[in-house]
């Protein structure tokens, strides 16, 4: 109940904080790796998402991306043929670094199907591209409304969060992430770095 009451509180107030910043290259290989976005080809599945969820939070980590993939996969099917076209071509916009083309294939996605989350979360991940913090963060937040677990989503928002300077709140929400998915690319980096200065600054 506690990190969900920061997550909305980190929400409501990012957006009075945000500035154009400078992201170091770190932060951005985090929120862009390929290996986080590039998940849905081929044929439906049918997973327990919630079960995975909790295989995720326990696994070793030889284990951990096999069964984020999974999570991912069934995070990325709409249910729609026309959704999934249209995430499949912002998808590989993003891949030949066109992300101005592929917000546009994301747009038409989340005007499409409004309730999917993996499309504002791949939207978020395209303005982010583009330097364009404030539209990531609020599709960021309809992607967490959404889906709570997310933890992809949660790791964007501790990414700009990082990239801006707030350091307690950016190790809030890695320790979100954490809770989720402890082997999350990029994870254990950012709280290393995090905590002897959020730690240090309680004292």
């Amino acid at each position: 109940m506690r990190a969900q009451a920061t997550m909305i509180y980190v929400m409501v107030n990012l957006m009075r904080y945000l500035k154009p910043v400078v992201t170091a290259c770190s932060l951005s290989a985090i929120f862009l790796q390929p290996s986080v976005v590039f998940s849905q080809q081929g044929a439906l599945v049918d997973e327990d998402v919630p079960a995975l969820l909790l295989q995720l939070r326990d696994a070793e980590p030889g284990q951990a991306e096999t069964i984020a993939e999974r999570v991912r996969r069934a995070w990325s099917l709409s249910g729609s043929a026309s959704a999934d076209y249209l995430l499949r071509r912002g998808r590989k916009a993003m891949e030949l670094g066109d992300a101005a083309t592929a917000v546009e294939h994301f747009t038409a996605l989340v005007d499409h199907a409004p309730g999917f989350a993996q499309g504002w979360a791949e939207r978020a991940r395209a303005y982010f591209a583009l330097d364009l913090y404030g539209p990531a963060v609020g599709d960021l937040e309809q992607a967490l409304a959404l889906n709570p677990d997310h933890f992809e989503s949660i790791m964007g928002l501790a990414v700009i969060l990082d990239s801006m300077g707030r350091n307690a709140d950016a190790y809030e929400a890695y320790l979100q992430v954490k809770a989720i998915h402890p082997h999350q690319p990029g994870l254990t980096e950012a709280l290393t770095r995090l905590e002897p200065l959020v730690r240090g600054s309680e004292l």
